[in-house]
């Protein structure tokens, strides 16, 4: 049976309060999590060696359609949520509904922040919060090839 992994703000804040007095490495990505592809698994892997728990913020839909057009997401959030809930590298997840994760990032507080290498350290929300707190800021290069925009337009019908 799987483990529930999917929390409100509040929750987590509790759940991670009690983690962090004992002495837990938290660490924190965020993203649309729109199809989950090989790229994303081997990414969130990584993260998860950065410290004892890996939590994960996603958009909501509203977010990412704010980011991404009105034709995404191509899944639902409750779909993104469990389907991340599944991967045995995840610990907790949560969603938002900002664009961008500064405020649960200041509520969680981790000790890792990490995103993808194609972010610059000073471009990263919440990379001088973390670091202000002691934390760490880090990128994983993504696995070459795999992106979610690249699936979909595989699946353009307009694709030679």
């Amino acid at each position: 049976m799987l483990q529930n992994k999917i929390f409100s703000i509040n929750r987590l804040i509790e759940i991670i309060s009690s983690l962090k007095k004992r002495r837990k490495r938290i660490v924190f990505t965020n993203g649309c999590f729109d199809i989950l592809h090989l790229g994303h698994i081997s990414y969130l892997k990584k993260a998860k060696t950065l410290g004892d728990l890996l939590v994960i913020g996603v958009n909501s839909d509203a977010s990412v359609r704010s980011i991404k057009g009105s034709k995404r997401p191509i899944n639902p959030l409750r779909d993104r949520m469990k389907i991340l809930a599944n991967l045995e590298c995840v610990d907790y997840i949560c969603s938002f509904s900002q664009k961008t994760p500064l405020n649960l990032i200041k509520k969680i507080c981790p000790n890792v922040l990490v995103k993808g290498a194609d972010w610059k350290n000073k471009e990263i929300v919440g990379a001088d919060f973390v670091k202000s707190r002691g934390g760490k800021v880090t990128t994983i290069r993504f696995k070459k090839g795999y992106s979610t925009t690249n699936i979909i337009r595989k699946m353009s019908p307009y694709e030679k």
